[in-house]
């Protein structure tokens, strides 16, 4: 079947329109993107995944209904855009900051700083994180396997890093060791969320990074008595 130019122009010309919305749609041009996903994390944490409404998200974030369907399919979609956004913002600012540091027991410091710091500020965000999220086996698949692997990947860079450098053992296993370094992070995140402590503003899980990459560096650093 032959089209004629006009025919062919005006697809590419609606292609080219289609994936432009797209495109805006998808990196949250605007605020309102920015507000919905805002307020899901909100009513997510407050009503869990499956008794929150979309409905409700929406009048969180001032906008109809209609509005959410024409960013995301389903809640399953908005979920996952609101923890990747977040995520991608950790990870764009870990990295930064990582550029400006040298040695890398530092750096791992840095980066248990960053990780409580982010979810120590946003109770609700740590709510999805360390509860929601992994409630779902869906969820948490497509967690791990598109965005925990890049911070994961992280983790063993600075690891091997300081292998490379003489500050960590050289036997040391890099994924062992990064997932060690994320669990006692990530338990402190749980146990914060789970406790009291969340409704003192004066206390902050941030000033626990140094105590905790203390612990993990007694196990990698060289010249310590490791035991047979």
């Amino acid at each position: 079947m032959r089209y004629s130019q006009n025919t062919i122009r005006f697809i590419n010309f609606a292609v080219k329109r289609t994936t432009e919305t797209a495109t805006k749609l998808a990196n949250g041009t605007s605020d309102k993107y920015q507000r919905i996903l805002d307020a899901a994390i909100e009513v997510i944490a407050e009503h869990g995944f499956f008794h929150s409404r979309v409905s409700e998200i929406a009048d969180r974030a001032g906008v109809a209904d209609g509005t959410i369907y024409l960013y995301f399919k389903n809640k399953d979609e908005l979920l996952m855009a609101a923890i990747d956004s977040a995520f991608h913002r950790f990870i764009q600012r870990a990295r930064a900051a990582l550029n400006d540091i040298t040695d890398p027991r530092q750096k791992l410091r840095r980066m248990a700083y960053l990780h409580l710091e982010a979810l120590g500020s946003n109770r609700d965000l740590a709510i999805v994180f360390q509860t929601e999220l992994r409630h779902s086996a869906k969820f948490l698949g497509q967690f791990s396997h598109k965005l925990l692997v890049e911070y994961f990947d992280l983790i063993k860079k600075v690891l091997r890093e300081g292998q490379e450098g003489g500050v960590f053992r050289s036997e040391l296993s890099v994924t062992v060791a990064a997932h060690c370094f994320f669990g006692a992070v990530d338990e402190i995140v749980t146990t914060w969320i789970l406790s009291d402590r969340d409704r003192d503003r004066d206390y902050h899980i941030s000033s626990l990074a140094d105590v905790i990459v203390d612990i993990v560096l007694k196990g990698i650093e060289p010249g310590t008595n490791h035991g047979s």
